[in-house]
């Protein structure tokens, strides 16, 4: 159930379906199996579906409950919504259909906005009230789900995709140039509200937003991590961690598990991913299919982990998948990477996913991925030298930034400079809340909550929506992420990184996957721009569009071009392919 748009107005006109269709249209690949549109006087909802639970007709969406007077579109899945809809059931509600869209329904109608407080799932819907013509949005705890937004001529658009926002044709397409310095600065995260473009922005996560007829709306923020911990919890050994944390991730690949279709794996070969593929062989899965992705080496550095995924294949004899990407073929997807992302992002590893999402929509419709291990479990480099910082807004952004506000107005043209700081008043905000004290849950925090949102988990949905995948963390299970922040960042930075993580996964899976050196998805010729990577950057810099547009000085790009290899990030990245990537992003967007 895998992309929605609509429109409402509030000017007392009726909403038109021309804008819905032409959203819902771009919205295809992320919803291949159905469509729908519903026009509702001031409200319009369109719909594209991925079947996965409750396959039959009465699943279908936009969904309208005519007795109760609520029409749905939902994205995602509710995870525990058989329990959800027994103890609806047994407050009376009856039900039409097998889907969990229905049990939203049910469960907004009984408990109103704080419904979502009840859903353990990814998820993000609009639900239309048909007395009241109230709309009501609502994102899930961890944004893993996507609602952007946008104000036009007396009525808010929204779609479960910007490029979706801009086919409608009435969006403010200039570059936002707040968002311009998130991009440059915070290693391309851009945070909610903000988008890239002036005129979308997007919902922030675990937030409700209602809005009423004339327009006037309110927002609900119904959940916020905590850090702070009891003197139980503080003294409590790491054995006694490692047996919790091992049993309440049983539990949450369990929930992951929901599906009237088949569930693979993505299997990098690392910790993570290997450990869900050894509690699905512990659970009695068998025929699991698992999927790897591989590249040519570049500069030495090596362009795959088959090694690691094929010890764990062959250990639990699971039908794998090894998908070997030679140079050219990498080339020619990257003009649909880049078309496929809602926003820009520079991380290499886009156009694995997107490859990778390509061969495993052949085979399953649903895959479990590792995604957010790292910033629930401490596995970065970053966080060790946090542990005790007295200045940790300074000592994070040294370590994250890709460069600091000075260098940035050495890098951008005057006219889109901007005098304040944006990205390291945002950490210095976000650092000053309270519920995380120490420096390492500081980070943690910051980078469950906004990094991980609007860079890996927003990397996978695009990637794999673009095929008509759907793909589940079982690591932003949220009662998971609540377990995890009452453990000591001592146990968390233990063994170099995840070290607590490291101890259940002994109990599951061989330890050669455990104690090897942390990997990424490696894109070596992405990262050491040159040839005809480097011939297809500088095009796309001198076009006419990015002239106009002038971003950047012309002396700084000249830099990158007489020695792409060494402008390389604190996070090794490629400051050429992250100024490239962001103009042929807005090309293929016909911005």
């Amino acid at each position: 159930m895998c992309g929605f748009c609509g429109e409402a107005r509030f000017d007392g006109r009726p909403a038109g379906t021309a804008a819905t269709e032409a959203m819902n249209d771009a919205l295809a690949a992320r919803g291949p199996d159905d469509s729908g549109i519903l026009a509702r006087g001031r409200v319009t909802l369109g719909h594209r579906r991925l079947s996965i639970i409750d396959l039959s007709a009465r699943g279908e969406q936009p969904m309208v409950d005519p007795d109760l007077g609520l029409s749905i579109a939902f994205n995602g899945c509710v995870y525990n919504y058989r329990e959800l809809r027994a103890e609806l059931e047994g407050l009376g509600y009856g039900f039409f259909s097998h889907a969990d869209t229905e049990v939203i329904l049910k469960a907004y109608h009984a408990w109103g906005t704080d419904c979502v407080r009840r859903f353990n799932g990814m998820f993000a819907f609009a639900i239309h009230e048909r007395e009241s013509g109230r709309l009501v949005l609502a994102r899930d705890r961890f944004g893993i789900k996507p609602l952007y937004l946008a104000e036009s001529d007396g009525a808010l658009l929204f779609a479960s995709s910007l490029p979706a926002l801009v086919r409608s044709g009435r969006v403010d397409k200039s570059i936002d140039r707040v968002a311009l310095q998130f991009y440059m600065t915070f290693h391309a995260v851009v945070p909610a509200p903000w988008t890239i473009l002036k005129g979308v922005r997007k919902l922030p996560p675990a937030t409700v937003r209602v809005i009423e007829p004339d327009g006037t709306s309110r927002d609900e923020v119904y959940w916020r991590i905590s850090y702070t911990r009891s003197a139980e919890d503080e003294a409590r050994p790491a054995e006694e961690w490692r047996d919790l944390l091992l049993e309440e991730f049983r539990q949450a690949v369990l929930r992951r598990m929901v599906a009237d279709v088949p569930v693979g794996v993505l299997l990098s070969g690392g910790l993570d991913s290997s450990l869900i593929v050894g509690l699905l062989a512990e659970f009695g899965q068998s025929g699991l299919e698992t999927f790897s992705i591989g590249f040519e080496a570049a500069n030495g550095e090596k362009g795959d982990e088959f090694r690691y995924s094929d010890l764990i294949a062959q250990h639990y004899g699971t039908r794998h998948h090894k998908i070997f990407v030679p140079e050219r073929e990498m080339l020619e997807a990257l003009p649909g990477a880049i078309r496929a992302m809602s926003e820009p992002m520079v991380s290499y590893d886009n156009v694995a996913f997107y490859l990778l999402s390509k061969e495993v929509a052949r085979h399953v419709k649903v895959v479990l991925s590792g995604q957010g291990a790292d910033e629930v479990f401490g596995g970065y480099h970053w966080y060790p030298p946090l542990a005790g910082s007295n200045d940790p807004v300074a000592e994070y952004a040294r370590r994250f930034f890709d460069r600091d506000h000075t260098r940035l107005g050495r890098e951008l043209t005057p006219e889109w400079q901007i005098d304040r700081d944006e990205a390291r008043a945002f950490v210095a905000e976000s650092f000053g809340q309270p519920g995380a004290d120490d420096p390492v849950d500081k980070a943690l925090r910051l980078d469950s909550t906004v990094m991980l949102v609007d860079d890996p988990v927003k990397r996978v949905d695009n990637m794999t929506m673009a095929f008509g995948l759907e793909a589940r963390v079982p690591f932003l299970d949220y009662e998971l992420a609540e377990f995890a922040a009452r453990i000591p960042s001592r146990h968390k930075l233990a063994q170099g990184g995840k070290g607590v993580l490291k101890e259940a996964a002994r109990k599951v899976i061989p330890s050669a996957v455990i104690d090897r050196e942390k990997g990424y998805f490696p894109v070596p010729s992405l990262k050491y721009i040159e040839g005809n990577r480097l011939d297809l950057v500088r095009d796309a810099l001198s076009s006419q569009a990015a002239r106009e547009r002038g971003l950047f000085r012309q002396d700084y790009l000249e830099r990158l071009y007489a020695n792409p290899r060494d402008a390389i990030t604190p996070l090794r990245g490629s400051e050429l392919w992250q100024v490239g990537l962001l103009e042929l992003w807005l090309q293929e967007q016909g911005i």
